[in-house]
């Protein structure tokens, strides 16, 4: 374990989470190829697979693979978000650029229906494979299918899959229906059926890695030996969310210091916001994965529509608590966090605010009417009888602020609720026995007047 860099890194922390509270994302962050996505003109996404180190959240560096944009040559783990709309022609150019001789790379993508290859460099350095169409070292291959359904996917290498994908050869691929306006949100929805409506969106990716796996590969690398390694002994010492651990979680996408890992993890909202969350489980174990501050609402799993006809919407979806993501499985959730029932008047009681409820009981800076002017229901104890949280302002009240210990690092900048958000297995909460670390991140819910850029 690397202390001084751990302490870089907390002191880093503390500075982007009060960026990222003040102008954070509320978006996916991706890229959406060139082209018209019309048969003529396919939207076409250029990929090179090729490898780098990741930081990990308990100060360490890990070898690992992963495709990049071949606009920027940058390897990202995940790879980089797919963005298309639902009818496109897609195009998807994978050149290999591995260091490692005799290894095919591919991809393929679960769930999309007449996926085509063709080979854009003769054999061996495009051959077929058993899944499909891999390019040997240097060679290149070319993959296109129509975006048929809307919804969440994945893509991941075809070719040796229990070694690629563990190394980092993984990324999402996002369908929005035909005639998705981003700018517009009348037309926000994550499936064209009522009921799956959304203000926000944002992505997921869970995974999970084996570090002494990409140690032996990364050994093997460096002495220009064959890879061979044992994939059936895998065992999980590390767990991430978008590619990053806590408390790397909580960074700013794009943070200079993580150019491998460049997707924010950490999803931020106002209270009754519809947030979209897109949930893919790209690991090899199950995670049960627990938003803490209200129940999510299912929509949708492997880009099918928990529908009991086609049409009818997310009728057979019940909220849960946990979610439990299994290996390969994607999921399109909603979460909504309101105030209502809390029991006080989330916006404090001291500046004379009013309620005025529309139909459903709720003021248009969405507080539950029916608390309003309540007190918080306990008496705050003494600074010096109670441990302070580094996300609590000083104040329960929403965007309000009161007087924290000194020495209190007063990462809530601007008053907002934080939720912790991570797996329920307790051991992935950890970075190589390291906690707090793996598959944790939190959830930021910001008082109205708090901007969120989209």
């Amino acid at each position: 374990m690397n202390f001084a860099n751990i302490a870089r890194r907390a002191a880093a922390i503390g500075f982007s989470i009060a960026a990222l509270a003040g102008n954070a994302q509320a978006k996916i962050d991706g890229i959406s190829g060139s082209g018209a996505g019309t048969p003529a003109s396919p939207r076409t996404f250029n990929l090179v697979a090729t490898d780098a180190s990741l930081v990990t959240g308990d100060g360490n560096t890990v070898y690992a693979w992963g495709y990049a944009d071949a606009a920027t040559g940058i390897m990202q783990y995940p790879g980089p978000t797919l963005i298309v709309q639902q009818g496109d022609t897609v195009t998807v150019n994978l050149v290999n650029q591995l260091p490692v001789e005799g290894l095919p790379v591919s991809v393929v993508f679960p769930g999309q229906i007449g996926v085509t290859a063709a080979c854009a460099a003769p054999a061996p350095a495009c051959a077929d494979g058993v899944l499909t169409k891999e390019a040997g070292r240097n060679g290149s291959v070319s993959y296109t299918f129509v975006a048929g359904q809307p919804g969440t996917y994945l893509y991941h290498s075809g070719s040796q899959p229990s070694l690629e994908v563990e190394m980092g050869l993984l990324g999402a691929l996002i369908v929005r229906p035909a005639g998705f306006d981003p700018s517009a949100k009348a037309t926000r929805k994550a499936y064209n059926q009522a009921g799956t409506e959304f203000d926000r969106e944002f992505l997921l990716l869970l995974t999970d890695m084996d570090a002494a796996m990409h140690d032996t590969v990364a050994s093997q690398v460096r002495n220009h030996q064959p890879v061979n390694v044992d994939t059936a002994s895998f065992f999980a010492t590390m767990w991430f969310i978008n590619g990053r651990n806590a408390p790397d979680t909580l960074l700013g996408a794009g943070v200079p210091w993580l150019p491998n890992q460049p997707y924010n993890a950490a999803p931020i909202m106002h209270p009754g916001d519809k947030v979209l969350v897109r949930e893919l489980n790209a690991g090899r174990d199950l995670h049960p994965f627990h938003h803490h501050g209200a129940h999510m609402q299912p929509l949708a799993r492997d880009a099918r529509v928990l529908e009991s006809a086609p049409g009818s919407g997310p009728d057979l979806a019940s909220p849960d608590f946990t979610i439990r993501s299994i290996p390969g499985q994607t999921a399109d959730l909603i979460f909504e966090w309101t105030g209502k029932g809390v029991g006080w008047d989330i916006y404090g009681t001291d500046n004379a605010h009013t309620c005025v409820p529309d139909a459903s009981g709720f003021s248009p800076t969405h507080e539950w009417c029916a608390d309003h002017g309540k007190p918080f229901p306990v008496i705050l104890p003494n600074q010096q009888d109670v441990a302070y949280g580094e996300y609590y302002s000083g104040s329960p009240y929403l965007g309000k602020f009161g007087v924290l210990p000194q020495g209190h690092p007063g990462l809530s900048e601007n008053g907002g609720y934080f939720h912790i958000w991570h797996s329920h297995n307790e051991k992935e909460i950890t970075t190589n026995n390291v906690f707090p670390g793996g598959m944790k991140t939190f959830l930021i819910i910001e008082a109205p007047d708090v901007a969120i850029t989209e």
